[in-house]
């Protein structure tokens, strides 16, 4: 009688075994053909430059530069109208998001000094991220780009942001959508908000892309600053919107991304993807307050900068240093 006990718990145990492996095989199928399907779908480009660098430094950060470029059409024409530093440390358990200022005057290597988004006009993302690096000091090596029409295509995918907006900023939202409505052959006053309206708004793609346009109301500051509250919104949104309808998610998002992340990478970073989305947010731009000034170069308006204490503060902050000792302090960390 103990022998056939011991033979039926093998059994139940062997039965066990063998459905675990089933279901991993099975987790491990779909997780490799979603793989494939994401990296089939976006735009890859190999930049031979950089794809000898590891996508992860030893000290466990990920820098990614995420791209607005303002082309009309995929492609590297037009110059980049928003760069957001990503920035992802499995050693301070954070993700930062940090606006680099299109009008830093800058040294581009092969160039005389110029603007900062004026570098991916005369090379694209290499010698953008090249430039960063250059004047900076910190390590770049991937980016993920997206023009107008990917921008909006994004925040519609995720099922749109909700944000405050001021009556001003409700205005000019309208008035930006006047050049995107002509651009896309859209009918006059589509996805015009109401005239009158403030406060929490819901807002799709075309309305949240003229929103981060907006250079009419305050510096170019509170326009970067704006970008990182719809990526925020879009960042906190996505984990629900990927449960709720992921085919949708990929297909609205995918064909109208360009990156130079490759497929081997992108299964790393899907395989950290759950303790990243844990992470807090730490929110900043590049220049500091009181780390600049205003000046005109060659007919330019330019920012110039005091680039050694803001590659300070980067060191600081995205390497785990504490950032109270730095040259200044992050906005909005965790929220």
């Amino acid at each position: 009688m103990g022998k056939q006990k011991k033979k039926k718990k093998r059994h139940i145990l062997r039965k066990l075994v063998l459905t675990v492996l089933l279901l991993t095989a099975i987790v491990l199928g779909i997780w490799y053909y979603m793989i494939e399907h994401v990296y089939s779908r976006v735009n890859y480009e190999q930049a031979q430059t950089l794809a000898e660098e590891p996508l992860e430094e030893e000290d466990g950060v990920i820098n990614i530069l995420l791209i607005g470029n303002d082309s009309r059409e995929n492609g590297e024409d037009g110059r980049s109208d928003a760069m957001i530093l990503v920035s992802i440390s499995s050693r301070t358990k954070k993700i930062y998001l940090t606006s680099l200022l299109r009008d830093i005057y800058v040294d581009i290597p092969g160039h005389e000094g110029n603007r900062l988004n004026a570098a991916y006009s005369f090379g694209g993302a290499p010698l953008l991220l090249e430039t960063i690096e250059k004047n900076f000091d910190i390590r770049v090596n991937r980016y993920v780009q997206v023009n107008f029409q990917a921008f909006a295509s994004l925040i519609d995918a995720v099922g749109g942001v909700d944000l405050e907006l001021t009556n001003e900023e409700v205005q000019w939202v309208n008035a930006y959508l006047v050049e995107y409505n002509i651009l896309e052959d859209r009918p006059v006053g589509t996805d015009y908000l109401d005239e009158t309206a403030s406060g929490l708004l819901h807002l799709n793609g075309p309305q949240a892309l003229a929103y981060t346009r907006n250079r009419k109301i305050g510096t170019d500051f509170a326009r970067t600053e704006r970008q990182r509250k719809v990526l925020q919104a879009v960042m906190d949104q996505l984990p629900a919107s990927l449960l709720k309808d992921l085919p949708g998610l990929l297909d609205g998002i995918l064909p109208n991304l360009t990156m130079n992340i490759s497929k081997s990478e992108l299964y790393s970073l899907s395989l950290q993807a759950a303790r990243i989305i844990g992470y807090d947010v730490v929110q900043a731009s590049i220049p500091l307050e009181g780390t600049y000034q205003n000046a005109r170069i060659r007919d330019m308006a330019v920012l110039e900068v005091d680039f050694e204490k803001n590659k300070e503060y980067l060191r600081q902050v995205i390497y785990g240093e504490d950032p109270d000792q730095g040259a200044g302090k992050p906005e909005g960390e965790g929220q």
